[in-house]
């Protein structure tokens, strides 16, 4: 596994506190510390007031405060979309075997692809001050940008190094990874392409990977001849489904780009129960290079995403940080995914 590292630099951050939120919105640190445990009377305009500041500085209480005398608890908040995609669980098994033998315990939160979901579990886990952050992907609502850049401790966000990151980010190139398999599609020869994922808005990997796809299709004068989104887990249903619909739709497709390998997978059943020439008549490719699916009567070209390898690094800078070290600069760690031609994409 090759590691690319970029050094940058980024401000000093500090907690927010109570004189922060009071100066803000111009009421008493008493004040602001009634409204934020609501508690007390306060008028509902003071109460918008101190609400709104706490909100644009990115103000979480300190719930450990007066209990404990360190500034933190041994615990590292790891924020991730989904348990139900296979991703994540490899993720979850770097940053656990990390962590193994430090002092630092993972604690996870879930967010469904949502931001607003992810400032309400973000609130809840920065108020017991973690030793660090663990959140996946670079985009984020005002609001998290905040809570994140005023924590105090690591963030590190992982999956994705197309963007700007707060602290540090550990991940692929979605982009150059779409650009990648658009490029081995095209040497193989294929034409008319298909293509099947999920809606993208709030996956923003795989709206990254699909515009390196196209992009790189289009500087060869090619043009996706049909495209099909879906909401809701990945599931081998959906790509059988899918694939179905697509082919009736257009007979003369001679490849099937899926955003992951679930339904790739899907498709790929399909096509072997029509008896389709795979991978002359039509070729296949998904994404992630799950390891359940090795057992499929034929293997689906994919591309491995480095997911173990992330949760490992990423667990590996936060320990590294509250043991003292790697305070001098913060970094970009690019991780290079491999491609698999499997037995669905022509090898040239």
């Amino acid at each position: 596994m090759e590691w690319t590292i970029e050094l940058v630099t980024i401000p000093p951050r500090r907690p927010m506190t109570l004189r922060d939120v009071s100066e803000a919105s111009g009421v008493s640190e008493m004040t602001v510390s009634r409204v934020l445990r609501n508690k007390g009377d306060v008028s509902a305009a003071t109460r918008a007031k101190v609400q709104e500041a706490a909100k644009r500085l990115g103000y979480v209480p300190n719930r450990i405060a007066g209990s404990l005398a360190s500034s933190h608890v041994n615990l590292v908040a790891v924020i991730i979309p989904s348990l139900k995609n296979m991703v994540f669980p490899e993720v979850l098994s770097g940053i656990s075997e990390a962590l193994e033998e430090t002092v630092l315990q993972p604690v996870v939160g879930v967010t469904d692809y949502l931001p607003e979901k992810e400032e309400k579990v973000l609130f809840e886990m920065l108020s017991w001050r973690p030793a660090g952050i663990i959140i996946a992907g670079l985009e984020h609502s005002e609001a998290s940008r905040a809570m994140l850049a005023r924590s105090g401790v690591p963030v590190i966000e992982i999956m994705d190094i197309d963007g700007e990151p707060i602290d540090t980010c550990v991940g692929i190139s979605h982009r150059r990874a779409g650009r990648k398999m658009a490029e081995a599609i095209i040497e193989a020869g294929y034409r008319k392409i298909g293509f099947m994922g999920t809606k993208m808005p709030l996956d923003h990997r795989a709206r990254k990977r699909f515009e390196g796809f196209t992009r790189t299709l289009a500087k060869s004068g090619i043009e996706i001849a049909d495209q099909d989104f879906y909401s809701g887990g990945s599931a081998l249903a959906k790509g059988r489904e899918m694939t179905a619909d697509m082919l009736a739709r257009n007979p003369d497709l001679d490849f099937l780009y899926f955003s992951n390998d679930m339904i790739g997978a899907g498709g790929l059943l399909y096509l072997l129960e029509q008896g389709v020439d795979i991978p002359n008549e039509i070729g296949l490719a998904g994404f992630n290079d799950v390891e359940l699916l090795q057992g499929l009567p034929r293997r689906l070209a994919t591309m491995d995403a480095c997911r173990y390898e992330i949760g490992q690094k990423a667990a590996q800078i936060i320990a590294s940080r509250v043991d003292g070290a790697d305070g001098t600069g913060e970094t970009t760690i690019t991780l290079s995914p491999t491609l698999s031609y499997g037995d669905t994409l022509i090898r040239t």
